[in-house]
């Protein structure tokens, strides 16, 4: 079969200019990542779509209708994504939307490691339950905003005020991501998963892997009833943590596993998530051993 030949005149410039208008756009989508924005989007390109349907139609009122909808649409676009064009030109002024800072990086994910360790087994120690969620890659704006949202600087003081028992926002999960804690009572789904969650776990704990099993968050569990400090990721609960300096380690290898030399299998971390729970039954003679809220 033969193809017509189609003439293709592509200069340099027009490489650039692809490659420019490609980067800028994958920005733009990192910079709506875990927001409203997305859905809103993805309703203006549903309203787009429609256009261009009853524009090929020849749909007169339909298409009429539609270009004064998106036009109103478009005047209110600056309102709808104030927060995600400030913090979008906010890190362009810093340098920060196309260079990473490494240092300032793991400078943030060593302070926010701190806190949060030493937060967990503060509460442990008073027995006070908590749910905390170290944000990743993937947006939890959807649970912040099932809460209440702060938009506060993390601190150990933050924490404990926020998880004491007689604060109004301490039944739910406290959400971090980098040294800002977004919100607090929070909602989270809970797993149905019956081999990864032992059917005896509160649920804190269920909510602590139904989170994680739908996205890449990390999430300390502090138990009411024991006092034990878990962590849960990848839709895996661990087994109880018995220092600060141990959450420490594990919330690292948590966060940044990419940086890690070890092979998963053979890992500490991996021992750590992949232990049965039926083994854990069976050595649980002691309430210290026990995953319940």
């Amino acid at each position: 079969m033969n193809w017509p030949h189609l003439p293709v005149h592509v200069t340099l410039t027009d490489a650039i200019d692809i490659v420019a208008t490609s980067i800028l756009v994958y920005y733009l989508l990192l910079l709506i990542r875990g927001t409203r924005a997305v859905q809103i989007m993805l309703g203006l390109f549903a309203l787009v779509v429609i256009l261009a349907v009853s524009n090929l139609l020849h749909l007169l009122v339909l298409a009429t209708v539609m270009q004064y909808l998106l036009l109103g649409t478009a005047v209110t676009l600056p309102i709808i994504f104030q927060p995600e064009l400030r913090r979008g030109l906010e890190q362009l002024g810093r340098g920060r939307l196309f260079v990473r800072d490494r240092r300032a990086e793991d400078a943030t994910v060593a302070e926010q490691i701190r806190v949060i360790a030493q937060a967990g087994f503060t509460l442990a120690t008073m027995r006070t339950g908590a749910l905390i969620v170290l944000e990743g890659q993937t947006g939890l704006r959807e649970y912040v905003e099932s809460g209440t949202m702060l938009d506060a600087r993390l601190s150990l003081d933050l924490l404990l005020a926020i998880f004491n028992k007689t604060s109004p926002l301490h039944d739910g999960a406290v959400i971090v991501r980098d040294l800002i804690v977004e919100g607090a009572a929070c909602f989270l789904p809970l797993s149905d998963n019956t081999i990864a969650v032992d059917r005896h776990v509160g649920t804190r704990h269920r909510a602590a892997v139904g989170l994680t099993e739908q996205t890449d968050a990390v999430i300390v569990v502090v138990s009411e009833e024991t006092g034990l400090v878990s962590v849960a990721r990848a839709g895996r609960l661990s087994v109880p943590i018995d220092d600060e300096e141990r959450l420490r380690r594990v919330l690292a290898a948590c966060v940044r596993p990419t940086r890690r030399s070890a092979k998963a299998d053979g890992s500490p971390l991996a021992k750590l998530f992949a232990r049965p729970l039926d083994q854990l039954r069976t050595r649980a003679h002691s309430p210290q051993e026990q995953f319940r809220t």
